[in-house]
């Protein structure tokens, strides 16, 4: 028995559990169905689910439910990410409170109060998923830095280093002053601040009465200044290029050189080129071949190649001194006030960050990503949407050397053993390590390992192959690899697509997925980024306590429309929360109708038009979801699903058969009991991939009515129709009076006719089938349009609204009703009122000025405006015509 109102709270933990210990989430079960593999992007074993894991894991475990009851032997392997400078920075606040450090209680101690905290800790984001439904096989669940990744990981460094493509070499790196680590651009955020743009002039050595102009946002940089250059077209500086000028505060004599990187049109056209400490400077001092000087501690200091004076000096410090001395010096030219990104910490947006130069490891990524374009370009592995190519493309046609260290401690420790003449041995293992410089030496040696760690990138791009068993050849590496498909975003292509990508072809020959599909970002109801600053974050979690995990996995899925922002809020997963209800009613409606299931039904066999209608509507929606989930159209196929329940099921056929249940004909309405029954129990076979829960509970109950079923829903088999002959006669027909009783609700409610009021129907010009299908429908029609009569005609009465319904036309008697001088005169000045609303936004879409500095969320919103009010003036010159 249904309880009156469905409860998440008392059924999801449930539910899950039963999943769980029924062994439905294993991979293998079916040896000889065809495998269907999804790898998890892997959370960081910090996080907690935020609203992208949310929207990523709910689209994922479509798939991954919908292929399970396909039939095929489903692996959705989970598992965390060892996340390197979050999970440090996590242990080392803890510490910090403690008054200690990790310097104080050295690597060894650090690293077991690390794995100590993962125990502890490390699950939440699991458990937190789990809340959502997602049925990864738990029993598989990995993790970046067990035993077996970190075994594949060593061996990926090793070969890569015999192949020549791994080494060492000093370039620019973003550097962390805190953490004194290289951080890869991923974690690096620009942020706007407001600043100061200092103009100092240098003096030129050979006339220092004459000056260049250079403006720098970093006074302090300009220690390690070793070129001034301007644009080899700029006439102002012509003759300046090759001669030299001294740079103030250290006395050095540096060139002025020409190249395009200065901007003639950018302040004085001249620039300071400072290699060691600017990206776009070094690149210069290539070209130039000029000295990259590194005038920084690793804990962003000024060292000892600055003059004695600024020696020691927190570059912040550094920099109002530099400041006060070239004002006294009279070589501050001006100073103005500006706002301009500055590269902080992603994680903390507090450190900021400096390019330094630094020793690193560094992959050649060159040869691995020719391999990567051509699986792509090939087919091989497909993107959805198709435009994301591009971007793979792009990444990949301008790929530079990958730098894989980073001065961390939590990680994995990268295999090269050092001799004390700086000799590099890389090795498995430190035994043969010892056995290459042996070999080398000829006696044993001591050596030390590098301390440095990989980036966490590193191992995650060998997740798809590396989580099954890889290097070792195991049975599930050989089932489950290559990966059906990849679910993520498009801010990682780049630094985790692209890498798998090219790890996967290197490593296994193989393409580690045959099609990556690329979701887009949630943002809050009015098209904003979510952030804390905004107060627009919103908690999925808190959502499912309110709402329960169906309501927000079907918000997320209904939204997510490819290349298009994911609007998402409360109020959105309300609107789900109530489909939850509607369906629960409808199967509530079914009980207390006796509509139980009947042994041996089948729905070829039905005679009665309403039945055939609707067994007819749900094969045409299970084709629809079956075809939109095959192409990762979630939105229509969730779309179609709510279409299907809320309207044709329990609008407008539970209403069409209550006069049946409540009637005579026994025959007609046992059919129409077990029709109902069983088309409810197909939905929730459709429904079970977007809403576990509720479709699982409802299928338990509904399974102790009629005969007895024991299994789970999990575990049932896709719907398939294919022997099912489409019923075009009852389409034509029971569409037909929805499309009446629709069009006759429209005009009652344009025309603001009280709901007690009932009206004359006239249809005139009608077909046969449309006269014979009015009469033996009449009752129906009276009672859900709300009419007094509904005859076929030959004329229309005066006064009436028309309506065209097919071949004919329907006439609603108005006369005496409503005033129709005055609804004529009201729906015209609504027309005029949404006109000016168009009017105003069009205005604003067509000045340059607006649109060149309006957020493109606000583009958008007056643009969805625009096309909501366009609707609107089209139904009210639609109401209008209907009084003509």
């Amino acid at each position: 028995m249904l309880e009156k109102t469905y409860s998440p709270r008392d059924v999801e933990e449930r539910l899950y559990r039963q999943w769980e210990e029924s062994g439905a989430f294993r991979a293998g079960n079916r040896p000889n169905a065809k495998p269907y593999t999804i790898v998890i992007p892997p959370p960081n074993v910090t996080g907690s689910l935020h609203i992208g894991h949310a929207l990523n894991n709910t689209l994922q475990d479509i798939l991954v439910r919908f292929e399970r009851m396909r039939g095929r032997d489903v692996l959705w392997q989970p598992g965390t990410d060892h996340a390197g400078i979050a999970t440090q920075l996590v242990v080392e606040r803890q510490l910090a409170e403690r008054q200690t450090s990790r310097h104080a209680l050295g690597r060894e101690e650090f690293l077991r109060r690390v794995w100590e905290w993962k125990a502890e800790s490390g699950g939440t984001i699991t458990r937190q998923l789990r809340r959502l439904g997602a049925s990864c096989d738990w029993s598989r669940e990995r993790f970046t830095m067990d035993e077996g990744l970190s075994r594949a990981v060593i061996k990926v460094f090793v070969e890569l280093h015999q192949q020549g493509l791994m080494y060492k070499d000093t370039r620019l790196v973003n550097w962390d002053p805190r953490l004194q680590t290289a951080v890869s651009d991923l974690e690096v955020e620009n942020i706007e601040i407001k600043g100061h743009l200092w103009h100092i002039k240098y003096p030129l050595a050979d006339d220092p009465s004459h000056t260049i102009t250079v403006a720098t946002t970093r006074p302090e940089t300009m220690l390690g200044d070793t070129a001034v250059a301007v644009h080899p077209d700029d006439a102002r500086y012509k003759s300046l290029v090759g001669k030299m000028v001294r740079q103030p505060l250290t006395d050095r004599l540096i060139p002025i050189v020409a190249d395009d990187y200065a901007d003639p049109e950018k302040g004085s056209g001249a620039v300071k080129i400072t290699p060691g400490h600017d990206f776009n400077d070094y690149e210069v001092g290539r070209r130039h071949n000029l000295e990259a000087l590194n005038v920084l501690t690793l804990d962003g200091k000024i060292n000892e190649k600055a003059p004695e004076v600024y020696r020691g000096l927190d570059r912040f410090a550094a920099r109002k001194k530099i400041v006060a001395d070239l004002e006294a010096l009279g070589l501050l030219e001006k100073v103005e006030q500006v706002t301009h990104a500055v590269p902080h910490d992603e994680k903390t947006k507090t450190v900021v960050l400096e390019p330094m130069l630094t020793e690193q490891w560094y992959l050649n990524v060159k040869p691995l990503a020719e391999v990567a374009l051509k699986a792509v370009r090939d087919g091989k592995t497909k993107f959805v949407p198709e435009r994301f190519a591009d971007e793979y493309y792009r990444w990949l046609e301008d790929i530079r050397p990958w730098c894989v260290s980073r001065q961390l401690w939590w990680g994995h420790q990268i295999p090269a053993w050092y001799d004390d003449e700086g000799n590099i041995f890389v090795a498995e293992s430190e035994d043969g390590a010892h056995a290459q410089a042996k070999a080398k030496h000829g006696r044993e040696v001591t050596l030390r390992r590098d301390p440095d760690v990989l980036d966490t990138w590193f191992s995650s791009a060998l997740w798809p192959f590396s989580t099954l068993g890889w290097p070792e050849e195991t049975p599930e590496l050989k089932r489950f690899y290559p990966t059906d498909a990849l679910v993520t975003m498009f801010d990682i292509i780049f630094f985790w697509v692209a890498r798998m990508m090219m790890m996967g072809l290197h490593f296994t020959k193989q393409v580690p997925f045959h099609t990556v599909y690329i979701h887009a970002r949630v943002v809050d109801e009015r098209g904003q980024k979510m952030s804390k600053t905004r107060g627009n974050v919103i908690d999925p979690l808190t959502l499912i306590d309110e709402f329960g995990a169906d309501a927000l996995r079907f918000a997320l899925a209904i939204a997510a429309m490819a290349g298009r922002d994911l609007r998402m809020g409360r109020s959105r997963v309300e609107i789900y929360r109530n489909f939850c209800t509607k369906i629960w009613n409808a199967a509530r409606f079914c009980e207390m109708n006796e509509c139980v299931r009947s042994a041996g039904f089948d729905p070829s066999k039905v005679k009665s038009t309403v039945n055939r209608w609707v067994i007819g509507e749900l094969a045409r929606t299970r084709n629809e979801v079956t075809a939109a989930i095959e192409a990762y159209r979630f939105n229509e196929a969730a779309g179609a699903l709510y279409e299907f329940i809320w309207n044709v099921y329990c609008d407008w056929y539970l209403e069409f058969i209550k006069p049946v249940l409540t009637g005579d004909n026994n025959d007609e309405k046992g059919e129409t009991r077990a029709s109902a029954a069983w088309v409810l129990d197909e939905t929730l076979r459709l429904l079970h991939p977007f809403a576990p829960f509720i479709s699982e509970e409802l299928w338990r109950v509904t399974g102790e009515q009629g005969p007895k079923r024991q299994g789970l829903l999990i575990a049932e088999s896709w719907p398939d129709y294919g022997a099912l002959p489409p019923d075009d006669a009852a389409a034509a027909e029971m569409n037909w009076v929805k499309r009446l009783i629709s069009e006759v609700r429209s005009v009652r409610a344009e025309m603001n006719v009280p709901p007690a009021t009932k009206l004359a129907l006239r249809l005139k010009g009608a077909s046969a089938s449309e006269g014979q299908w009015l009469a033996r429908h009449n009752d129906l029609i009276l009672r859900m349009a709300r009419l007094e009569s509904a005859i076929v005609a030959n004329d229309i009465l005066k006064g009436s609204a028309q309506i065209v319904v097919g071949q004919g036309t329907a006439g609603l008697a108005l006369e005496g009703v409503i005033d129709l001088a005055k609804e004529r005169a009201r729906i015209g000045k609504e027309i005029q009122k949404v006109e000016g609303e168009i009017s105003r936004i069009d205005q604003k879409l067509s000045n340059k000025d607006f649109v060149a500095r309006a957020p493109e969320e606000v583009i958008e919103e007056q643009k969805e405006k625009r096309a909501e009010y366009e609707a609107a003036r089209s139904k009210l010159a639609e109401a209008l015509k209907r009084l003509d």
